[in-house]
């Protein structure tokens, strides 16, 4: 794209996005008279810049949303900021600034970069979590959470510095230190918030299966993430005193327990670790991991000294602390049964415990090797042997029940969300603690409780806990001096319910309008990272069926579509002397301006740290926004990683030129008249066929999130139509190509679409244009057939041109014999898959002789019977082809062409011929 173009097209964009802005083309309103489309893309960390990973996710919610605007959809296309979190903290401390103020001037530099890119954001509702008229009704919201039993306070452990005297993020915490001070992280148990969200555990699960239009793999990681077992709770007498609870999933296998494992947070590990110093050492060193890291050391763990008894045959069972046991599933204790948990195997052959079989397997096993993890009948189980698995299980939970030593029971891996935060640039909890009333609620004409600004950012401890004028009040309920509540909420809770808040973002007396939400809602299309498949999307779920319990809302599900894009990738060059470099420092052949050394480069996620980010601000700079856009969807399906390419970005600025160029240079060909194949000759109706199936193309793509197929199949047809234009083309055809064209472009590159629908006399912005639609008339199936036919025949031309030396000056097209064309029509109809079958109900006495031709046919039939039937024709039909395309193939190859049948041949390649499929001899 010359230099020129790029300069032009930057100031289109900037005409367009003016006009657009003064005529409110973006703003949505309710319109009961027509069905609304609620697209949403997830609203970003304003972290000072706008990043690629942004560009690429609003293009693609963009371009939906344009879309489903040109569908005759009221589309809402709203955008806010999730503007609390850690690096506004962090920005206080080492900038000596608030976080507010480095906020919002954040804020402010990524609004323009966004609206540089003329999305169809509807700014007019965009909301600011930090702002307190938002933060307000997530407040509000805890409260009627309290007022269920469903906010609550419980001991909670948390990652604790103590040289920083704060609590850390998991992510804060590196290799068991301290991001900030390299100081030992502890484990330390504090009073905590948490909302109860095991109380929708069954039907966050149930309702996956409404979810249909969210891609399967985030509906199993949700599904596991809330994973739910059936099985059974067992209690075991523990030897000298006390009992051992488990949980399991297969109460059948007890007779095969030869150790029992608990996690290194257990009450009775830590009563073990106050006499056993080995056990002590082994929890502290195990508590200093994250869970991750724990499950992977699955044969780690120490004896505790300690055993406890089979509730069935009294054995002694030894109990060892593992750390591959997590506190927070079950009860944190298990039953091992190595012979059947490959886990559990692998630790008793480290640990020299014994591995007894009490299911036999149904083949050959060695129990020596592996663990068998089948089903079987039961063995060495006593009253249980002989039976299979479900039987079993039911058997001994009825046993359990009678000996009053468990029950049958259902667990949930999924815990209650700890919303407590000890950090400042968050939620404050609207709670006051009073030493005569107990914790109190704040009053709802109180809210909100704002974040107090005279406080002391040192890196050490709560912020918030500096400012006495936050900290000291008076209790809601006595009067008396009491504390407010110093922490405050995870910053997912503003992402939990922000959606709702779009809807009537400027409402002051309760978080939303609900006939407003009851209209928009749900969230017609969802768009945004793989990374948010679990946590932010399933405490959406819960907020959204929390609030219609509360009979704010009527759906049970926020998100009706999801879709979830890759990373943007690009080469990152790492100098053994300078580390990561910039790309603009690499010389030709991979090596650094610098020192000359070759450099080691691998192709990844755009990061600060490795020096390889591109923002979307340069690309625009340098070549302007609807190019940017036009690159990041056509580069790669939106579900796969995208690997940022130079060529990429050239070959999608060459395309939009070439657009400009097709509208602008052809200015005489362009009418009003409508198309007609009245009287159209055959390339007429080719061009308006491929028109057609263009539109068609194009609409099933989008509407599948196809971008990168959908630019495809407008750049085919933009080539279609400048071959078309060589010819003498019908000017209401070429013109009806060429709108179709810049109207199937808008969604990608709108400024483009608008600029050049201006020129074709376009009444009203492409976004209030009608999308196309297939128009039957303008569809010749004949012609195409006979397109399709020239296409195919053309390949193969092409392919014997590339086998031989020779420049040949003839194509001879050889037809296949009638018979040919008999033997193709019954071996289609055969429908048996064994060749022998087929051969007899297709092989007559009459064609015995070509016994070795039919049976060549029959296998091709069976072996691959779409690209069979794709290629059978009609006698009649092939025929007609073969006289329509010949003087096609003579403009084509500059040959002469001979169409000849395989009957009036003396070609010896006559033979070769099939229906569908000619031969073709270049003499």
């Amino acid at each position: 794209m010359s230099q020129d173009f790029s300069s032009r097209l930057n100031d289109i964009e900037l005409k367009w996005q003016e006009r657009w802005e003064k005529e409110e083309l973006h703003h949505a309103e309710k319109d009961e008279d027509k069905e609304k489309y609620y697209v949403l893309d997830m609203f970003p960390y304003p972290s000072g810049k706008m990043h690629m990973g942004h560009g690429r996710a609003f293009s693609l919610g963009d371009a939906f949303a344009r879309f489903k605007s040109m569908q005759g959809f009221n589309v809402m296309h709203p955008m806010g900021w999730d503007a609390f979190g850690m690096p506004a903290e962090n920005a206080a401390i080492d900038r000596d600034t608030s976080p507010e103020k480095w906020t919002m001037e954040c804020i402010d530099e990524m609004r323009d970069e966004f609206k540089r890119l003329g999305y169809t954001l509807d700014w007019d509702r965009e909301v600011t979590t930090c702002k307190p008229d938002y933060y307000k009704w997530d407040q509000w919201i805890f409260l009627k959470m309290l007022e269920e039993d469903l906010a609550y306070q419980d001991d909670a452990e948390v990652n604790w510095c103590p040289s920083c005297e704060t609590v850390l993020a998991d992510e804060q915490v590196e290799n068991g230190l301290c991001w900030r001070c390299d100081n030992e992280v502890e484990n330390k148990d504090m009073n905590q918030w948490k909302l109860g969200m095991t109380e929708y555990a069954d039907e966050l699960l149930k309702d996956l299966d409404k979810l249909d239009e969210w891609p399967q793999k985030v509906r199993k990681m949700q599904n596991d993430w809330i994973g739910k077992s059936k099985g059974a709770q067992i209690e075991f007498d523990i030897v000298d005193g006390g009992e051992l609870e488990v949980f399991t999933t297969r109460p059948d296998t007890v007779f095969g327990a030869t150790f029992m494992a608990i996690a290194p947070e257990h009450s009775f590990a830590e009563k073990v670790a106050r006499e056993n110093e080995e056990v002590a050492e082994y929890i502290e060193e195990a508590k200093m991991r994250d869970a991750e890291e724990r499950e992977e050391k699955s044969k780690s763990g120490v004896f505790t000294g300690r055993y406890a008894e089979n509730p069935f045959t009294g054995e002694e069972i030894p109990i060892y602390v593992a750390e591959f046991i997590l506190s927070d599933y079950g009860t944190g204790a298990i039953m091992a049964v190595p012979a059947h948990d490959q886990r559990d195997f692998e630790f008793a052959q480290e640990h020299g415990i014994e591995v007894r079989k009490v299911v036999e397997p149904e083949g050959d096993h060695s129990f020596q090797e592996q663990a068998y993890e089948g089903d079987g009948d039961h063995v060495n189980s006593e009253f249980l042997d002989g039976m299979e698995k479900d039987e079993a299980i039911e058997e001994i939970i009825e046993r359990l029940e009678l000996q009053n030593k468990g029950e049958a029971d259902v667990n949930y891996k999924l815990r209650d969300w700890l919303i407590s935060r000890q950090r400042y640039w968050g939620t404050p909890i609207p709670i006051v603690h009073c030493e005569d009333c107990g914790t109190v609620p704040v009053p709802e004409e109180e809210l909100p409780v704002e974040l107090p600004e005279d406080v002391e950012f040192t890196g050490q401890g709560n912020p918030i806990e500096t400012s006495d004028t936050f900290v000291e009040t008076e209790c809601p309920e006595c009067g008396g001096p009491a504390e407010r509540e110093t922490d405050t909420m995870d910053t997912f809770i503003n992402s939990s319910w922000y959606f709702l808040r779009f809807c009537s973002p400027n409402l002051e007396e309760a978080p939303f309008d609900q006939d407003e939400a009851n209209y928009w809602m749900n969230v017609d299309q969802y768009v945004g990272g793989i990374e948010h498949a679990v946590m932010h999307l399933l405490y959406a779920r819960f907020f959204n069926k929390f609030l219609r319990d509360q009979g704010m809302i009527e759906n049970d599900e926020p998100f009706e579509r999801l879709l979830t894009q890759g990373m943007v990738n690009h080469p990152a060059y790492n100098c053994p002397n300078h580390g990561w470099i910039y790309p603009e420092n690499v010389e030709e052949g991979d090596v650094c301006a610098e020192c000359g050394s070759s450099l080691e480069v691998e192709t990844i996620k755009m990061s600060k740290s490795k020096n390889n980010v591109v923002r979307p601000s340069e690309l625009i700079e340098e070549h302007s926004a609807d190019v940017a856009r036009t690159f990041i969807l056509r580069a790669a399906h939106p579900n796969k990683e995208l690997d940022w390419s130079k060529d990429g970005v050239k070959a999608s600025a060459e395309m939009l030129e070439r657009i400009f160029r097709l509208v602008e240079e052809n200015e005489e060909l362009i009418v009003s008249e409508e198309p007609s194949l009245d009287d159209a000759d055959l390339e007429d109706r080719i061009v308006s066929s491929r028109i057609q199936r263009t539109i068609e193309k194009v609409t099933e793509h989008t509407e599948n999130h196809e971008f990168n197929l959908s630019i495809g199949e407008t750049d085919r047809l933009m080539t279609e139509l400048y071959r078309y234009r060589q010819s003498d083309p019908d000017k209401a055809i070429f013109s009806h190509g060429v709108r179709t064209l810049v109207k199937l472009i808008a969604p990608f590159a709108p400024h483009t679409a608008d600029e050049l629908w201006e020129q074709l006399d376009g009444e009203y912005f492409m976004l209030e244009e009608s999308w196309p639609e297939v128009e039957e008339e303008l569809l010749d199936r004949k012609a195409e057939a006979t397109q399709e036919y020239f296409e195919r025949i053309s390949s193969d031309v092409r392919d014997i041109q590339e086998m031989i030396d020779d420049e040949p000056a003839t194509i001879r097209v050889i037809q296949a014999a009638d018979w040919k064309y008999d033997v193709f029509e019954k071996v289609s109809e055969v429908e048996t898959q064994n060749i022998g079958e087929a051969m007899g109900e297709v092989l007559t006495d009459e064609l015995k002789p070509k016994a070795e031709t039919v049976k060549k046919y029959v296998m091709k039939a069976i072996e691959n019977p779409g690209k069979f039937n794709n290629q059978k024709t009609e006698l009649e039909d092939e025929t007609e082809f073969l006289s329509l395309n010949k003087k096609r193939w003579k403009a084509e190859f500059d040959l002469e062409v001979v169409v000849e049948t395989e009957k009036e041949s003396e070609n010896e390649k006559a033979s070769r011929a099939e229906p569908g499929r000619p031969a073709i001899v270049l003499e």
